[in-house]
C-alpha cells in the first residue's frame, strides 16, 4: 500500500495515485461525464437529464426516474429499489437526492436559454415514505439566463480525503457560499470553534460504523473491480488499475469489509485521519421539515456544491448524525440542538482546500433513467 491511498468508509472508496488521478475515457461507467457536453439531441430535456444524472447523490444510488410528457415537460420520480432502509429510512436523503438532480436539470435547461416551471408533489406529499407519485413536475418555458454556477459542474466532486488543514476557508468564500443558496438563511457555517461539531460527526460515524444493518447497508453497495463497476455504476465503486489486481487475487473482498474485519479497521483509521483533516464544516436549515422543504434542500445542496467547487474547495457530506435510524438518535439529537436554530438540520458537510483533485463517480447513463408513461 506505499504507493496507494485506499480510503475506505461507509459512504465510500476512492482510489488516488502519486502523480495523478487514474482515469480511463473509455471507461462507461465514467462515460456520462464525458458526454454530458457532447450531447446534440435535438429535446431539450434529454440534453438536461445528460447533465442531471452528475448530481450528487446518497451512496450514489442514482434514485431519479424521469417520463417525458408531450413536448414540454418532465416528471420525476424516486426509484422505489434504490432506498437506504437502514440509514434512510424516511427517505429523506434519497429526496434531497433528487432535490440536486432537479437544480442540475434546471440550470442546464437555462444554459440551453429555457427556465422551467417546477412543480413539487403535484399529486401530493408523501409520507412517512416515498412512494410511486411524482417528486416534481418540470414544465419548460422561455427566457432562462446561464447562471455562473453551471461551469463548475464538470469539476464537481465529493472529495473524501483530509483537506490542508493549514489553508482557513475565509470569509469570503463563505459569503460566496452563502449567496449561491436559492433561501441563503439556511446556510450555516464554522470555521474556527470546530471541536464539538467534528466529535459529535465523528461519534455518529462511529455509530453507523458499529451497527451491523446500517454498515452492511453500504458493504452491500460495495462494486468490486471493473466488470463489477460496468455491470452496475451505482453504489460504493472499488476498481481501477491497481485495485482490480488485488480483486482478482482475493486480497478485497466484501467479507473483509465486515465490521472488525481488516477493510473495516482500515476504514474507521482513514476516516479519523479525514476527520481530523477538517478545519470547516457547513450545514444546511431548514424551518420545517415538510417534503417540500427536504427537495429545497437537495437543489441548494446542489448549488453549494457547484460553488465551492468555483472557489477552489472541496466538500463531503459527513451527515451520519443527521441519518433517522434509532441507533443514531443521541448523535441526531446532539446535532439538531447545536445547529438547527429551531428548525431542522438537512446536510451537515466537511468544507476545505483540497490536497489533490479527486477521481469522478461512475454514473448510470441518461438514458437508462428514463421510463414510458
Amino acid at each position: 500500500m506505499n504507493r496507494r491511498t485506499l480510503l475506505t468508509a461507509a459512504t465510500g472508496i476512492v482510489l488516488t495515485q502519486e502523480g495523478g488521478l487514474w482515469r480511463s475515457a473509455r471507461a462507461e461507467p465514467l462515460g456520462p461525464w464525458r458526454m454530458a457536453a457532447a450531447n446534440t439531441t435535438a429535446d431539450p430535456r434529454l440534453r438536461a437529464a445528460g447533465w442531471a444524472v452528475l448530481a450528487p447523490n446518497a451512496h450514489n444510488r442514482q434514485p431519479w426516474l424521469m417520463r417525458m410528457e408531450g413536448a414540454d415537460s418532465m416528471a420525476l420520480f424516486f426509484d422505489l429499489d434504490r432506498r437506504l432502509p437502514e440509514t434512510d429510512p424516511f427517505d429523506r436523503q434519497g429526496l434531497m437526492s433528487l432535490g440536486g438532480f432537479l437544480e442540475l436539470f434546471r440550470l442546464a435547461l437555462l444554459e440551453q436559454g429555457l427556465d422551467a416551471t417546477i412543480t413539487p408533489f403535484p399529486e401530493g406529499e408523501p409520507q412517512p415514505r416515498l412512494d410511486r407519485r411524482p417528486v416534481a413536475r418540470v414544465t419548460l418555458r422561455a427566457g432562462g439566463r446561464p447562471d455562473p454556477l453551471f461551469a463548475a459542474v464538470p469539476a464537481r466532486r465529493s472529495a473524501k480525503a483530509p483537506y490542508d488543514a493549514t489553508r482557513p476557508v475565509t470569509d469570503a468564500q463563505l459569503a460566496a457560499l452563502r449567496a449561491a443558496m436559492l433561501a441563503p438563511e439556511g446556510f450555516g457555517a464554522e470555521t474556527r470553534d470546530i471541536g464539538r461539531i467534528r466529535d459529535i460527526a465523528w461519534r455518529a460515524w462511529m455509530v453507523e460504523a458499529e451497527d451491523d444493518a446500517a454498515w452492511m447497508e453500504s458493504v452491500n453497495l460495495m462494486r468490486f473491480g471493473s466488470a463489477a463497476v460496468t455491470a452496475q455504476p451505482d453504489g460504493i465503486s472499488l476498481w481501477g488499475p491497481e485495485l482490480d489486481p488485488m480483486i482478482a487475487a482475493g486480497q478485497l473482498t466484501p467479507s473483509g469489509m465486515v465490521r472488525g474485519q481488516p477493510g473495516w479497521q482500515f476504514g474507521v483509521a482513514r476516516y479519523r485521519a479525514i476527520f481530523e483533516g477538517t478545519n470547516a464544516f457547513i450545514w444546511q436549515v431548514t424551518r420545517g421539515n415538510s417534503r417540500a422543504e427536504q427537495l429545497a434542500a437537495g437543489r441548494d445542496w446542489l448549488r453549494l456544491n457547484l460553488a465551492a467547487t468555483a472557489q477552489g474547495l472541496a466538500v463531503q457530506p459527513v451527515s451520519q448524525a443527521l441519518q433517522e435510524f434509532p441507533a443514531m438518535a443521541g448523535p441526531y439529537r446532539e446535532i439538531q440542538e447545536l445547529l438547527g436554530r429551531g428548525g431542522t438540520v438537512q446536510m451537515l458537510a466537511r468544507l476545505g482546500h483540497p490536497v489533490r483533485a479527486a477521481a469522478p463517480t461512475p454514473r448510470w447513463r441518461h438514458e437508462s433513467r428514463i421510463v414510458a408513461g
